[in-house]
């Protein structure tokens, strides 16, 4: 079976939570869990400044539209393409294009958990990068941002090298 995708579906102004309900009601409605797995809008919390001191709200980080992940078939493109307040899939003339891996990463919305077994002070191999297999100590961990510094000897100097979670790997002693 092919994997689902995430598409961008167009919604009226808003209509998103509106929209985002009607698919889902209609996805449990017909049982079609299976080829519709998520709806998604991506929200940010701000702080607004106003007369009264600051004020944290949540707003919609992309107005007028809902994400759906879902495998594309003719029923799947009908079901939400038929959802009062959709007005069609952002794409190129009748074919909705998914997004890419980059942008979903990008929009935040699949975390994807990195388990990392070193820590600060560890010795890591360099997995990949201009500068894989080279060996290094952990300086410092930033799970927040997915990264991690890495103090590297090149050319007898010590040199902090920041990489993402998973172009490490830890030296098993």
């Amino acid at each position: 079976m092919e994997e689902a995708k995430w598409y961008v579906v167009h919604t009226y102004s808003g209509y998103e939570n509106t929209v985002a309900a009607s698919i889902n009601k209609a996805v449990e409605n017909r049982g079609m869990r299976d080829l519709i797995q998520d709806v998604n809008i991506p929200m940010e919390t701000v702080t607004e400044i106003t007369d009264n001191g600051p004020k944290t709200v949540e707003r919609k980080v992309f107005p007028g539209y809902v994400l759906v992940k879902m495998i594309l078939t003719d029923d799947t493109w009908h079901l939400v393409r038929n959802i009062r307040g959709a007005t069609g899939f952002v794409g190129s003339g009748n074919k909705a294009i998914p997004l890419t891996d980059a942008e979903i990463a990008a929009l935040g919305v699949e975390k994807h958990e990195i388990v990392v077994n070193y820590s600060e002070g560890d010795s890591v191999k360099i997995t990949d990068g201009a500068l894989e297999s080279f060996i290094g100590t952990v300086e410092e961990l930033d799970m927040e941002h997915g990264k991690v510094r890495v103090v590297v000897s090149m050319f007898g100097r010590e040199t902090p090298v920041e990489l993402e979670l998973d172009q490490v790997e830890p030296i098993k002693n």
